[in-house]
């Protein structure tokens, strides 16, 4: 993800397991993540949850159905694009292009898109395909702990005039994302610093006159360790809650809504959830102080394990993890959820290491190396093998019109919306489907 490792860094790599081998032949043959951990993940995943995946496809189904209804296809369907057998040529050639109608939502569920200050075409979607978001979130703001006082640091990012401009434009709400950096022992017991933190984020959701905020802190506290310690993991709740509870008792005057609150969370990286992990009964007991959840569905392969960005099993796991263990208004819980879906792509070196990839990279080297795009069945997600100058091999995966259009059913079955990293990444013709 572009300023690259941002968000990425704060998923641990425990369970990550796909590995790209090193020879084209096995990549493009039985490309199944070779790692034998992995293998034995599917596995359990298959075995375990065969029969909810085939109940969720029959309806993912009519979701697709009801998503592509009428005479009037998005112009990515009209011309055929979306679809597992494609060209290069295809994708330098289309993909600029959409439906005039730029308005029109395909996706009827939730629309949260993260955009960041270092990436203006982010802020550019935003404003051009407005209509099809219903949550926008600027990755603007830190809480950080300095000496022995809170300080909210971004200001410098936040813009109240595009978010006036947004306004004239469209719905969606203006969340900006906050990320809690302040140490958790000193934040979690004492009550000072958390009635602090709680101020300086009302404050200045009032003085911007944002909607709310996403809150991303769960990853952090885990790299801490504090989760692991019941006590603290019961404090680290509490506060969420408190946060919720403070921002729901403030009416906004531009829309007469209460502040809300997106929480972010990472997917289980094993067969079972962990201490440390955010289950369904944390989505249970924080359901009247939170409005959703931000799940990252994203990141499952890194530099050591190159592989896929986001296999579909695995997004499918995660969500019958999280969402069959709820015990009560199931309907209501798959709501909140917005799966993640990323407009960003790997590069990585088959013998070991990586980078991010945008859209204009992904184009750059089609252009390059006019490689043959081939179709993980595994993964649902297309990818490409070419070799650099040194003649060191490299093996690409980045999201198309397929893998995206998948991932959108995928939540549609189970009533879910989505959350994009980020929209300043990913090629035109991906908002055509949304």
């Amino acid at each position: 993800m572009a300023k690259k490792k941002d968000r990425r860094v704060r998923l641990s790599s425990d369970g990550k397991s796909s590995h790209v081998d090193s020879s084209t032949r096995r990549i493009k043959a039985d490309h199944k993540l070779t790692s034998t951990s992995y293998t034995l993940f599917l596995f359990f995943i298959l075995s375990s949850t065969i029969c909810v995946i085939l109940y969720r496809k029959l309806h993912a189904s009519n979701a697709h159905k009801n998503m592509n209804a009428g005479s009037d296809l998005p112009y990515v369907y009209q011309r055929g694009l979306v679809k597992t057998d494609i060209h290069y040529h295809q994708v330098l050639s289309e993909n600029m292009k959409a439906s005039e109608n730029s308005s029109r939502r395909n996706f009827k569920n939730a629309v949260l898109a993260y955009l960041t200050p270092w990436n203006s075409k982010g802020y550019e979607m935003a404003k051009k395909f407005n209509h099809k978001f219903t949550h926008l979130s600027p990755v603007w703001y830190e809480l950080k702990s300095q000496d022995t006082k809170l300080v909210m640091e971004g200001r410098h990012n936040a813009d109240k005039e595009w978010i006036a401009e947004l306004r004239m434009k469209g719905d969606a709400l203006v969340l900006p994302r906050v990320v809690l950096e302040a140490h958790p022992l000193n934040l979690l017991k004492k009550k000072k610093q958390r009635n602090k933190a709680v101020d300086l984020i009302i404050t200045e959701c009032k003085e911007m006159g944002c909607d709310g905020i996403v809150l991303e802190s769960w990853s952090r506290w885990a790299a801490y360790g504090v989760l692991h310690d019941p006590e603290m993991r019961s404090m680290a709740l509490q506060f969420i809650q408190q946060l919720g509870q403070a921002m729901h008792s403030i009416t906004l005057e531009h829309s007469k809504q209460t502040l809300q609150l997106l929480y972010v969370i990472g997917p289980p990286r094993s067969d079972k959830l962990e201490e440390y992990d955010f289950g369904p009964q944390d989505i249970q007991s924080l359901s009247e102080a939170v409005n959703g959840y931000s799940l990252m569905t994203y990141d499952f392969s890194g530099p050591q394990n190159p592989g896929p960005n986001a296999p579909l099993k695995w997004i499918q796991y995660a969500l019958q993890l999280l969402l069959d263990g709820t015990t009560h208004d199931h309907e209501n819980f798959d709501q909140m959820i917005f799966v993640g879906v990323n407009f960003y792509g790997n590069d990585f070196i088959v013998s070991g290491g990586s980078g991010p990839i945008l859209g204009t990279d992904y184009l750059s080297l089609l252009e390059r190396h006019r490689p043959a795009l081939q179709w993980d069945e595994n993964s649902a997600e297309h990818f490409f093998v070419y070799s650099d100058k040194q003649n060191v091999k490299h093996v690409v995966f980045y999201p198309s019109l397929k893998s995206i259009s998948m991932r959108l059913e995928e939540a549609l079955s189970w009533g879910a919306g989505i959350a994009i990293w980020e929209i300043g990444q990913g090629l035109d013709y991906f908002f055509d489907i949304l």
